[in-house]
């Protein structure tokens, strides 16, 4: 099966589908009517997918319309009537903003943690 034909038997289907979903809601809605024209169609599962289909195909385009209109008639934000803030390229540097009691204590620890180093490796040499 080539993709062409996939994409129109899954085309198909989908409008038989809805053509089937529509002519359900029609028959809910007015069941004399529909009755009649499915007794019309009889068991000739071949004219029905084409009937199906084709109503299926009418809805479809309906639906499409519909959704087309609605949209035309929303504002659309991405054309706003203001004009378009202007890029601008600001360069920073960043500095190191350094408490000097905190690098003070840093250091104390830093000497306090060399001295407890060399206090262990020693206590290692005597044993």
């Amino acid at each position: 099966m080539y993709p062409d034909d996939l994409s129109q038997t899954l085309q198909k289907g989908f409008r038989v589908t809805l053509g089937a979903t529509a002519s359900l809601i029609e028959a809910i809605q007015d069941p004399d009517h529909s009755g009649q024209k499915f007794s019309e169609l009889g068991t000739d599962v071949n004219r029905l997918t084409e009937e199906l289909e084709i109503k299926g195909e009418l809805t479809e385009r309906e639906a499409r319309q519909f959704v087309d209109s609605l949209l035309s008639q929303m504002p659309n934000p991405f054309t706003d009537a203001s004009p378009e803030p202007r890029a601008t390229t600001i360069t920073t540097v960043a500095s190191p903003v350094v408490n000097t009691s905190v690098q003070n204590d840093l250091e104390a620890l830093t000497q306090e943690l060399a001295a407890i180093r060399l206090e262990i490796e020693l206590l290692k040499g005597q044993v």
